[in-house]
């Protein structure tokens, strides 16, 4: 009996170090987050250096664009980025069908891959094209690994788990008709261009919809760089923060700049200084998730 009674208490202190410890960001790896409008130079540096450097083995998903044509000048002109901050290999693996994203030949590529981009455009057609396959599933084999995954605007939409923007007769609706993206980062909703296309208000409707969820507004040519629960800004511009508690306490959001940091686990932002301070939030938020 007793040791019964000690077994389900050990059982029962793992369950709860189990709940607590459940992470928001990957187990592994990392993810570069880009709010569109291109990456800098040093953004791409960051993640080519993830990815491994001069050792990277990179590829480059162009589905979102929904262009027929990737011919030659076009491969060129997406993989040069890469090549210029040290990335020696650098493949581009497109399809439309799920049945082709669902063969071992398609993932061939993706499977050796230390990391993968995938580009801008129009969110829904990744999920279309690849949601469910074995490409899918190669994608998150890349995080499992250690390797990297990136992407700029609807490439960084598409890490949330909630797919914002992901209607497909247009971007202006927030909850449409495709609403789970692939989950790098769970319980989030990602939105991009947000103050180039004035967009800061819009990820409030999902966040109060479905409160849950983190909303992560950025900026254009700004990112964030997440490893485990924490991430750090890179860019010239903002991003915005879109907690629950904090909208229901104060209607608000707020702004990180380059150098923030945030904990994904306890939504608590740290600006940058000589050490990291806590941000100053609506009383009553400072310490609380």
């Amino acid at each position: 009996m007793r040791l019964n009674k000690i077994f389900f208490f050990t059982l029962s202190l793992l369950v709860t170090f189990n709940l607590n410890a459940q992470e928001v960001g990957p187990k592994s790896g990392a993810l570069v987050i880009v709010g569109g409008g291109g990456a800098g130079p040093e953004i791409i540096k960051r993640f080519v250096d993830l990815a491994g450097g001069s050792q990277a083995k990179i590829v480059y998903i162009p589905t979102a664009s929904g262009r027929q044509d990737f011919d030659l000048a076009y491969k060129g002109r997406v993989i040069q980025p890469f090549l210029d901050q040290g990335a020696k290999e650098v493949t581009v693996v497109h399809t439309y069908d799920p049945a082709e994203a669902d063969t071992d030949e398609f993932v061939r590529a993706i499977n050796e891959a230390t990391g993968v981009w995938f580009s801008g455009g129009r969110q829904w057609r990744i999920v279309d094209a690849y949601a469910g396959t074995k490409a899918e599933a190669a994608f998150q084999g890349v995080l499992d690994r250690g390797g990297v995954i990136g992407g700029s605007s609807a490439g960084a939409t598409i890490q949330g788990s909630y797919l914002a923007r992901g209607d497909t007769k247009t971007n202006t609706v927030m909850m449409g008709d495709h609403e789970v993206g692939f989950g790098y980062l769970k319980n989030s909703a990602i939105d991009q261009h947000l103050l180039k296309r004035n967009r800061q208000f819009d990820l409030i409707e999902v966040i109060k919809a479905k409160p849950e969820l983190l909303g992560i507004g950025l900026d254009e040519k700004t990112a964030i760089i997440v490893q485990g629960d924490s991430f750090t800004v890179m860019g010239p511009s903002y991003v915005a923060i879109y907690d629950h508690e904090v909208l229901e306490k104060s209607g608000r959001f707020y702004f990180l700049a380059e150098g923030d940091r945030f904990d994904l686990k306890e939504r608590k932002p740290m600006r940058r200084s000589v050490r990291y301070d806590e941000m100053e939030l609506p009383e009553g938020f400072k310490n609380k998730r």
